[in-house]
């Protein structure tokens, strides 16, 4: 006699994720801990979701991941808290950021000081006293004559006197500020002198729009020769990208945590931008593939890994860049990328501390691609499937 199975529910794929069902914090809880167990929901979540697709995918050896900074993040001592940590372990490729970020940043390595203050202060009294405010960063403002006297003082040596890329200026300057630091006795105070010794190329994407460039102009007007071209940053960021698609890496199970070693197999390159607030860094590092694509007709399809710290909104425009939905419509983003992306609407000072901790915490540091070394190869690289992509197509 035949018996009868009961049928089973369909399970209501809407309900399908996990439980709702936090364990209680404790004592000794790690950042790692907290963020899986306690951040459930709500930008919380969006958090969450951050930290993993950062320390799960992004960090693999086959990707290479670019940095955007936008927003007073430098002055409130998250170069030295977080992103100088990032750049040691591996975990930043490129930077792109405001030339307002970098400025800020070197006080630090100059030796200079930077107080907690009060956004409630009074300006009027603050400028009779002569203390400038970032919010509620306080500082005197003898740091600005006395940053902007180090940036004229190596801007005079001849190996500036040129035209040449914002990364190239960059190095150069993160190699005086590094200098600097050790006769100071500091150590680890600048994201500049961390990227120089690291080999990670950081770009400004309006040079002019900050006190470094405000001193460049200075010195034009003194007859020296630093002129900044921006063409040679829009190829080198191009390079940079199609170098990251085309190179590929190893990998040997277990993502990446478990690095190459016996059994690495060869994978497929992919390109992750990291987007601290918006504005230019952002759409900087994003057009890159629309450079690649549309402009020099390069067969490639979108970065392959999105992720957004913002407190802006798209139905404004202020969301610079956009949404990695509408990055798709002008093949930025990969479509098929979709899934790996995550725009937190958060505070960049609260979620990048949290996200570096997680980070740090759960995955092994990845050696340096120290791509500022090999950026005259990139862009050879670069040209010569232009020159190939012009030739197939007949393209002017």
């Amino acid at each position: 006699m035949k018996t009868k199975t009961a049928k089973k529910t369909p399970v209501n794929p809407y309900l399908a994720g996990a439980p709702i069902d936090p364990a209680g914090v404790t004592r000794g809880v790690t950042v790692p801990e907290l963020i899986s167990s306690a951040f459930v929901a709500y930008n919380a979540g969006r958090l969450r979701e951050a930290c993993r697709l950062f320390a799960e995918k992004m960090l693999r050896p086959e990707v290479t991941i670019g940095l955007s900074l936008a927003g007073a993040l430098t002055p409130a001592g998250l170069g030295k808290s977080v992103i100088i940590p990032l750049i040691k372990a591996g975990f930043v490729d490129w930077i792109v950021s405001t030339g307002a970020n970098l400025y800020h940043d070197t006080h630090f390595g100059i030796g200079e000081k930077l107080y907690a203050g009060s956004p409630f202060f009074s300006d009027i009294d603050l400028r009779q006293k002569g203390v400038v405010r970032i919010y509620d960063v306080v500082f005197d403002y003898t740091v600005l004559l006395n940053t902007d006297a180090f940036f004229r003082q190596i801007m005079r040596a001849p190996e500036f006197q040129r035209s040449m890329g914002t990364a190239e200026f960059h190095h150069l300057c993160g190699k005086y500020v590094r200098e600097r630091e050790r006769k100071l006795g500091l150590k680890d105070q600048s994201l500049l002198a961390a990227a120089y010794e690291a080999g990670v190329p950081v770009f400004t994407s309006s040079p002019g729009d900050s006190s470094i460039g405000m001193n460049i102009a200075a010195l034009a007007l003194e007859g020296y020769g630093l002129t900044l071209d921006p063409n040679i940053d829009v190829n080198q960021t191009a390079a940079i990208v199609l170098e990251a698609k085309r190179a590929g890496g190893t990998k040997a199970g277990g993502g990446a945590r478990a690095g190459a070693g016996a059994g690495a197999r060869r994978v497929p390159g992919k390109s992750a931008v990291f987007i601290c607030g918006g504005g230019s860094p952002k759409n900087f590092m994003l057009q890159t593939e629309p450079q690649i694509q549309e402009v020099l007709g390069i067969k490639e399809e979108g970065h392959d890994y999105f992720l957004q710290f913002t407190d802006a909104r798209p139905d404004t425009g202020g969301l610079s860049g956009a949404t990695p939905s509408e990055a798709v419509s002008w093949g930025k983003v990969r479509p098929e990328s979709l899934p790996d992306t995550v725009v937190c609407y958060l505070d960049s000072t609260v979620a990048l501390p949290l996200l570096g901790a997680y980070a740090l915490g759960t995955v092994k540091p990845r050696p340096s691609k120290r791509l500022y070394d090999r950026l005259p190869a990139l862009v050879t690289n670069l040209s010569r499937e232009y020159e190939k992509a012009r030739r197939s197509s007949g393209r002017d």
